[in-house]
């Protein structure tokens, strides 16, 4: 059975309704895709997330949930500590986040990690830019030497770059940090709009040989509904999405692509195509409120 973990936060999150009231719920980059991933994958094909937690009723609560989604939950328990909080405000369907994340258990989920649970070779194992910016040091360096450990082994290990400055020191060590990600991993999901600003990239093409010169195989350049550019050693290609028509709420939209992309390449599509059922996914996403919506 092929294998899909997730590595990161998942976290409470607070998301508007029409009304103006706050619908609580459960989500985070890196959870969205693995929610996402378990609602496009096939019985076959087996979606888990890897994190830490509190030993208080909302942690309870969020592994529940992952339970009921169907999301095989490897949770770490840390004692006296709790899970990270969020809230989305709405602007003609652009959304921006306030968080509230200093007792995050999530911030230790590397901290005793040794190996990734439960994975074998041809499986995948997914993180985010997000992941590591919330671990000390000490944790993003044990975390990207299991994955390296992993990516030996045989497992394919893929990265969203997911850039947020607001979670990093200062702009050099986010994008130290984020290239000695890419240096461990074989597929590699960057945004366009966010790799020119902090990377001062001149176009897509410039982005997807940053990351294919420090080893990734495999590089998917987003540029929001613009044509997805696909790196890998065959050359390039591209996928142009089909046209939106309507943008509620942008939240999500980068994480269900992923989702969807991945899943894809997990049933045997090859990249095109798998970039085809992202950008579906995400098309359908950005038409509802909040991060999960049902597809």
């Amino acid at each position: 059975m092929p294998r899909l973990l997730s590595i990161g936060e998942c976290m409470i999150e607070l998301a508007p309704e029409a009304d103006g009231r706050l619908r609580p719920g459960f989500a985070g980059d890196t959870f969205n895709t693995a929610w996402y991933a378990r609602r496009l994958a096939g019985t076959d094909i087996e979606v888990g997330y890897l994190t830490a937690v509190g030993d208080d009723d909302p942690s309870r609560r969020m592994a529940v949930f992952m339970e009921e989604a169907g999301i095989t939950p490897h949770l770490a328990i840390r004692q006296g500590s709790s899970v990270g909080l969020y809230m989305i405000s709405l602007r003609d369907g652009e959304r921006s986040f306030s968080y509230w994340r200093s007792t995050s258990a999530a911030r230790s989920l590397a901290d005793d990690l040794s190996a990734l649970p439960d994975l074998e070779p041809g499986d995948m194992s997914y993180f985010s830019g997000i992941t590591l910016a919330i671990l000390p040091e000490t944790g993003r360096r044990r975390l990207l030497d299991v994955l390296s450990n992993a990516r030996t082994a045989g497992i394919t290990i893929v990265f969203d770059p997911n850039l947020r400055p607001r979670l990093w020191a200062d702009a050099d060590e986010m994008k130290t940090w984020i290239m000695k990600a890419a240096a461990v991993s074989d597929i590699a999901l960057p945004s366009f709009e966010d790799e020119a600003t902090h990377f001062s990239d001149v176009d897509v093409a410039a982005t997807a040989s940053r990351y294919a010169d420090v080893g990734v195989s495999t590089v998917i350049v987003k540029d929001g509904s613009g044509p997805v550019l696909i790196r890998t050693a065959d050359g390039d290609a591209t996928v142009v999405p089909e046209p939106v028509t309507q943008v509620v709420d942008t939240t999500a939209a980068g994480d269900s692509f992923n989702a969807g992309f991945l899943i894809a390449l997990l049933e045997g599509e090859d990249p095109s195509d798998a970039v085809r059922q992202g950008c579906a996914v995400a098309r359908k996403v950005i038409a509802a409120r909040g991060a999960l919506v049902e597809i």
